[in-house]
C-alpha cells in the first residue's frame, strides 16, 4: 500500500528583525511534520491562500488532514464579542481553516486537529469556546506549562468507547499550551477526554467518520513518548485506507 499524504494547515509568521523586518513567510513547525512522517505519512504543509477555489484544489491531493495549532480563534465566529483576555487573533487563518475543514469533512476523509485544530474544529461545526481559562469554573490545573514542550505535566482521563481510549487507555499524561478551551461541543461530537479540573481535552465526531481533536500537543510528544506517536499511527493507517 503506497503511503498516504497528510496535508498539514500551514500559517504564516512575520520576521521581526534579521534582514527583511516585516517579511511574511509561509510555515507550520517542524515537529508537525516528523510526527506524520515518523508514522508512515507523506507531509504536505497547506499554505494560506484567500480563494476557496484554490483551497479546494489544494485539498484534491491529500489523504488526510491534520489541523495545525496557532494563534487564538476570533470569538466572533462562534457569536461572542472578543474578552479582553483573548490573544493575539488571526482573521485570515480563521477563514482558511474554516474552509479547510468544511470542504475536506464533505470527502470523509480523516482529520486530526491538535489545539487550535481541535478548537477549529469544535467552532467551524457550531461549537464555542471558552476565552479564557480563568473563565471555567473549578479550572485550577496548569494548562500552559513554562517548561520543555516534551514534558509531560498534567493527567487527562479518556472516556471508554472512543477513539481515543483505543489508543490511550483510560488516563494518560499530556503536555499543554493553551488558554482557550472547547465551552459547548458542536452538534454531531462528543467529548473523549478531560483534564482532573474539567477542562476538556479531546472531542470526536460520532459515527464511523475519523474526526478528533485534542488539545494538548500530540506531535512534540510523538518521538518520545509511543501513545502519542500511536495517535499519529492510527491517523496516518486510515487515511491509508481510505486513500484513492
Amino acid at each position: 500500500m503506497s503511503k498516504p499524504i497528510i496535508g498539514i494547515s500551514g500559517s504564516i509568521i512575520v520576521d521581526e528583525g534579521g534582514m527583511f523586518p516585516g517579511y511574511k513567510r509561509a510555515y507550520v513547525n517542524d515537529d508537525y511534520v516528523q510526527a506524520v512522517a515518523s508514522a508512515g505519512g507523506i507531509p504536505y504543509i497547506i499554505p494560506i491562500v484567500d480563494d476557496e477555489e484554490l483551497v479546494i484544489s489544494q485539498l484534491s491531493m491529500i489523504d488526510g488532514l491534520l489541523m495545525s495549532g496557532g494563534q487564538d480563534i476570533n470569538p466572533l465566529m462562534y457569536g461572542e464579542e472578543p474578552n479582553r483576555l483573548v490573544d493575539d487573533i488571526f482573521p485570515r487563518r480563521d477563514t482558511f481553516d474554516e474552509r479547510l475543514v468544511k470542504n475536506f469533512m464533505k470527502t470523509k476523509k480523516p482529520i486530526f486537529g491538535i489545539c487550535r485544530g481541535h478548537q477549529i474544529i469544535n467552532v467551524v461545526n457550531g461549537g464555542t469556546l471558552h476565552q479564557d481559562l480563568t473563565l471555567i469554573k473549578g479550572s485550577y490545573i496548569k494548562h500552559w506549562q513554562a517548561h520543555n514542550p516534551s514534558y509531560e505535566t498534567h493527567s487527562v482521563l479518556v472516556e471508554k468507547d472512543s477513539r481515543l481510549h483505543d489508543i490511550l487507555g483510560d488516563e494518560t499524561l499530556v503536555n499543554s499550551f493553551h488558554h482557550l478551551a472547547i465551552k459547548d461541543v458542536a452538534p454531531g461530537f462528543k467529548v473523549t477526554a478531560k483534564a482532573k479540573d474539567g477542562v476538556i481535552e479531546g472531542i470526536e465526531k460520532v459515527g464511523d467518520e475519523f474526526v478528533v481533536g485534542i488539545q494538548w500537543h500530540s506531535e512534540m510528544l510523538s518521538a518520545t513518548n509511543e501513545k502519542m506517536h500511536n495517535i499519529f499511527v492510527k491517523f496516518v493507517g486510515l487515511c491509508a485506507k481510505n486513500k484513492k
